[in-house]
C-alpha cells in the first residue's frame, strides 16, 4: 500500500465482537455484516420461545475514499504553489519517468550549461538517501534533497518545503526530479508550469500503452539513452505514435546523455521557459501555507 496516497490491491477487514465484520472495500465503501446464526446449532435447556431475528447482514455506508481526501488536500497547495511560484518569477518543471530512465545523469549534464545562461535550481526527490541531491550539487546548481520514506511520489506540500529553502529569486528555473515510478507521480499536481516524462529506450516502446496516464498529462516526451538504440529492440516510431493517441498536444525530443546527442535541443527548449528576470509581482499579497 502507498503510504501517502493510499491506492492499494484488497480492502481491508476489521472484525468486532459477537462475529461482525467490517470490509473496507478499495473504491471506498465500507460493508458492515454478520455471520451470527447463518447455519448454526446449539444445544441449551431452557425453553425456546424467542425467535432468532434475521441480522441485517449488509449494511453499506459510503464514506469518501483516502484518495479523493488526499488529493484535494494536495489541489489546494499545488494552487498556493503556483502563485507562490508566480509571484517569485520562477518557473517550475516537473520531471518524472521509472526508476533508471536517466533522470539525474541527463540533468547533470544539463545543468552547467544551463546555469551559464541564468539561475536554476533542483528539487530531488527519492525514497531514501542523499545520492542523487549530492551528484546535482556537485553541478554547483543549488538544491534540496526531499526523502519520502514509503512514499512513492512527491506531493505539493514537499515542493513547497523545497521552495522555503531554496528561496529562489526572479528568472529561475525550478527542476523538480520526481520520484522514479510511472503511476503516482502524474497524479498529483505541484503547481509546476510544465510535465516532461523521460523515456529510456531500455524500457520498452510498450510503456505508454501499459502507463497512459503518465504519458497522456505529459507537455514534453523525453526519449534518453539513444545511443543504446542499435542495441535494444526499441521502435522510436511506435513509441511516439502510442503517446501521440493518448496526448496530441505533446512534443518529442531524443536525447544522449551519454554521447551529447539532442542535448542543444533540450536545453533550449528548458532555457525558453525561463521567466525574464523582473521584480517579482506582488500585487496579491499572497504567501505559501502549508497544506
Amino acid at each position: 500500500m502507498c503510504e501517502t496516497c493510499g491506492c492499494e490491491g484488497d480492502g481491508a477487514v476489521v472484525h468486532h465482537p459477537g462475529g461482525e465484520h467490517t470490509h473496507v472495500l478499495p473504491d471506498g465503501r465500507v460493508v458492515r455484516h454478520s455471520h451470527a446464526h447463518e447455519g448454526h446449532s446449539h444445544d441449551h435447556a431452557h425453553p425456546h420461545p424467542h425467535a432468532h431475528a434475521e441480522p441485517d447482514r449488509h449494511r453499506f455506508v459510503r464514506v469518501e475514499p483516502l484518495g479523493v481526501r488526499v488529493l484535494a488536500r494536495n489541489d489546494a497547495a499545488a494552487a498556493r504553489n503556483r502563485r507562490e511560484l508566480a509571484s517569485r518569477g520562477v518557473f517550475a518543471l516537473n520531471l518524472m519517468s521509472s526508476p533508471g530512465a536517466g533522470k539525474t545523469t541527463l540533468l547533470t549534464k544539463t545543468l552547467p550549461p544551463l546555469l551559464a545562461r541564468g539561475p536554476v535550481a533542483v528539487v530531488e526527490g527519492d525514497q531514501a538517501t542523499s545520492i542523487d541531491g549530492d551528484r546535482i550539487a556537485a553541478t554547483g546548481a543549488p538544491v534540496v534533497q526531499i526523502n519520502t520514506g514509503k512514499g512513492c511520489h512527491l506531493e505539493a506540500d514537499m515542493l513547497h518545503t523545497g521552495l522555503e529553502q531554496l528561496a529562489p529569486g526572479p528568472g529561475t528555473l525550478l527542476v523538480v526530479e520526481n520520484v522514479g515510478n510511472l503511476v503516482c507521480p502524474a497524479l498529483f499536481d505541484l503547481g509546476e508550469g510544465a510535465r516532461v516524462v523521460l523515456l529510456s529506450v531500455t524500457e520498452g516502446d510498450d510503456k505508454p500503452a501499459k502507463y497512459p496516464h503518465m504519458f497522456s498529462v505529459a507537455d514534453l516526451v523525453v526519449f534518453t539513452k539513444i545511443d543504446l538504440l542499435p542495441h535494444v529492440d526499441f521502435d522510436v516510431a511506435r513509441a511516439r505514435d502510442a503517446v501521440t493517441t493518448l496526448n496530441p498536444r505533446t512534443t518529442f525530443l531524443e536525447v544522449s546523455a551519454r554521447t551529447g546527442a539532442g542535448m542543444d535541443a533540450w536545453i533550449d527548449w528548458l532555457d525558453a521557459r525561463r521567466p525574464t528576470a523582473t521584480e517579482p509581482d506582488t500585487t496579491e499579497g499572497d504567501t505559501m501555507e502549508s497544506a
